[in-house]
């Protein structure tokens, strides 16, 4: 039985319950590219096992008591492509360990504790497609940090500290299909047409903002959307019925509605 784990893949440990005890049969998985430990009551000890683990490409660590100090043992497992850390307990001093993991295509960093400094420890992370920082404290000042990241596709910052100011530096990531800045209650219309030239956008989210009907206009060049959020905004439904009649042609998906 051990002989054929050897050869394991893919392991989906999820919500099983499982302890720093349990993970010592994980240094002998040497095959191992996807780890899923969601939910689990693993720490910071827990992931000395996966030091020789070479060959992951994805590590899933949400809603667990890993902490900043965990991060030194993932520093070798340079083919890791989508890490998960949302509801975690690393904070912005420990991100910096995770500079050297420049295959990183994806990163979860749904947390409150992360800040603008965590956002600067992870600049050298050039490949990043896919950024979530939904629950994090970026203000305008951390947005510069998001120009190093060039081949963004989406990217969620709801924690409400934007301002128009800091959309200016999300402006000019072309690449990005998925925008999601709900929550931050201080964007204006001038945000929108800020964001008018990303015509690659699929999904925007704006939600609980202050964005009005005048602001709708900014969104006509984005033909490639398809769905829009603007709930809890100055928006009426009517307005946004218009927009999709007239200018975006494949929205299939808005609210309000």
């Amino acid at each position: 039985m051990e002989f054929a784990l050897v050869a394991l893949a893919y392991l989906n440990l999820g919500r099983c319950g499982l302890t720093d005890d349990g993970c010592d049969k994980f240094s002998g998985l040497t095959k191992l590219e996807s780890l899923n430990l969601d939910s689990c009551k693993i720490g910071d000890e827990g992931l000395a096992n996966l030091i020789g683990l070479s060959l992951l490409k994805s590590l899933e660590l949400s809603d667990t008591e890993v902490g900043s100090s965990g991060l030194r043992y993932l520093s070798g497992l340079t083919h890791l492509e989508t890490l998960n850390l949302s509801f975690s307990l690393v904070t912005d001093s420990g991100l910096q360990k995770l500079s050297g993991l420049t295959a990183l295509k994806s990163l979860n960093l749904d947390a409150r504790q992360i800040t603008d400094a965590g956002l600067l420890a992870l600049t050298s992370l050039t490949g990043l497609m896919h950024l979530d920082l939904f629950g994090a404290r970026i203000s305008d000042t951390g947005t510069n940090y998001l120009r190093c990241f060039k081949n963004l596709q989406s990217l969620e910052i709801c924690g409400g500290g934007l301002t128009d100011a800091g959309v200016k530096n999300i402006k000019d990531l072309t690449s990005l299909t998925l925008l999601n800045l709900s929550q931050n209650c201080n964007l204006t219309n001038k945000s929108l047409e800020l964001i008018s030239g990303l015509t690659a956008l699929v999904s925007l989210n704006v939600s609980n903002s202050y964005i009005t009907n005048d602001g709708l206009l900014y969104l006509k060049p984005l033909k490639n959307l398809r769905s829009l959020s603007l709930e809890s905004c100055k928006v009426t439904a009517s307005e946004i019925k218009k927009l999709q009649s007239t200018a975006l042609p494949n929205l299939v998906s808005f609210r309000p509605e």
